[in-house]
């Protein structure tokens, strides 16, 4: 049996679907256990591509159990848009359960996501309006809608009436139409018995495989940088993408977990507002962009990129317990003279620290203490092996597991899933 928990070290968008999908070769089970339809995994196998929002990437393998646990906040609209790509797709979607204590993200948490962002102007979150924030806000207020009272349609519409009533109150206030309690039932309703089969109690099901030696893959959404408590507050997500979280989120206690696998991109990327102190914003950012397709799977918005962050990665590290570190996305680099690695920070008074600020109006503050290392300048993709690629390819890798204090356990080196290089048995 083993357990491993795979987080994103930076602002997400890592590559953590590739991850997951190379690492559910050798689980039994894969796990998603935070974050909503705000996430998005681009999978490729052979000439396929295929983006999801909520099933985990372990769905593409017939043989394994898929869940989404309690921890994820569940939009059933999306979630039924997709096991019917999944299905025309040719996917069998039978594996995938989804737990019934997870809440639902309901039509006036979306609503309520762009009115206050609306309110904000300047200030804005920059969230993906897909309603994930409010819903977590329900859930933590004790008024919150689970997957389980979508079965019952005479409570769910008692329930939604006295929701609707209240947010009806709070739409009028900023400005919004009202919304129609009965009409909002029938159609949640609806979606309960059509996911009424995926429906479990998914603690007990994780558990259950534990307890029979089986391999269990946990995946999140988003990255360390923007968990709630450990991120760039106020701009982060509302959950706890930390390997913490894998715990609350699935139901499973922490001496139940084996490894931590960090993912980074070779390079920083981020999605939204909030500082980004490497961000390159030249030529140099447009053509890393560019190679990289860095442009957000669920928005379709531009990333903002910039070079490696070395005091970032630290926090990352440590907050998440790392054992091993993945790189993904090393061939994009592949054209680049030189590249940069910040080591550190210049503070406001002119000292440096290698520590990581606390919260996002400290961040904004600093000016990266850079180091620069020769590029290699030719392709890397063919490479499997790490004896495979440049000198120079090398030390950067090296260079990233002195900076984390934590070792590279997996290079990839192109989106398909067999342009991977791995350093030691992950599983």
């Amino acid at each position: 049996m083993s357990a491993v928990v795979v987080v994103g070290a930076q602002w997400g968008d890592e590559g953590k679907g590739k991850v997951t999908d190379f690492l559910a070769q050798k689980a039994d089970v894969v796990v998603r256990h935070q974050g909503g339809a705000n996430a998005g995994h681009t999978v490729v196998v052979g000439d396929r591509t295929f983006k999801l929002h909520l099933i985990p990437s372990g769905i593409l393998y017939p043989d394994k159990l898929s869940v989404i646990a309690n921890g994820v906040v569940v939009d059933p609209a999306i979630l039924s848009e997709e096991l019917d790509y999944l299905t025309r797709e040719g996917i069998d979607v039978g594996g995938l359960r989804v737990s019934t204590q997870a809440h639902v993200v309901m039509p006036y948490h979306k609503l309520m996501d762009a009115l206050q962002e609306g309110r904000l102007g300047d200030r804005k979150i920059g969230t993906t309006l897909r309603g994930i924030g409010p819903a977590y806000m329900d859930k933590a207020a004790r008024t919150g809608i689970r997957m389980a009272e979508l079965l019952d349609a005479d409570r769910l519409r008692q329930r939604v009436r006295e929701q609707v009533a209240e947010k009806n109150r709070l739409l009028a206030m900023y400005g919004g139409e009202p919304l129609d309690a009965d009409r909002i039932t029938d159609e949640y309703a609806a979606y309960g018995e059509r996911l009424r089969p995926f429906l479990a109690n998914t603690a007990r099901l994780i558990n259950d495989a534990l307890d029979h030696d089986q391999n269990v893959l946990f995946e999140g959404a988003q990255g360390t940088l923007l968990d709630i408590d450990h991120g760039t507050y106020p701009y982060v997500t509302s959950s706890h993408p930390v390997a913490g979280g894998a715990c609350i989120g699935a139901g499973v206690g922490p001496t139940r977990i084996d490894q931590v696998y960090g993912v980074l991109k070779a390079y920083t990327s981020r999605v939204g507002d909030g500082p980004f102190p490497t961000e390159l914003t030249d030529a140099i950012g447009d053509d890393i962009r560019e190679r990289g397709h860095e442009y957000g799977t669920t928005t379709g918005r531009p990333r903002r990129v910039g070079w490696l962050d070395g005091a970032a990665l630290r926090q990352a590290a440590r907050v998440n317990g790392m054992t091993g570190v993945v790189v993904t996305r090393l061939d994009v680099l592949d054209a680049l003279p030189e590249l940069k690695i910040a080591v550190g920070y210049q503070l406001p008074d002119g000292t440096v620290t290698t520590d990581f600020p606390d919260g996002a109006e400290a961040l904004a503050q600093v000016r990266p203490v850079y180091e620069t290392l020769p590029g290699w300048r030719t392709p890397t993709t063919d490479a499997r092996r790490l004896e495979d690629l440049p000198p120079e390819a090398r030390d950067y890798l090296d260079r990233i597991a002195e900076v984390t204090g934590v070792p590279v356990v997996m290079v990839s080196v192109g989106a398909e899933r067999t342009r991977t290089i791995t350093t030691r048995p992950l599983f």
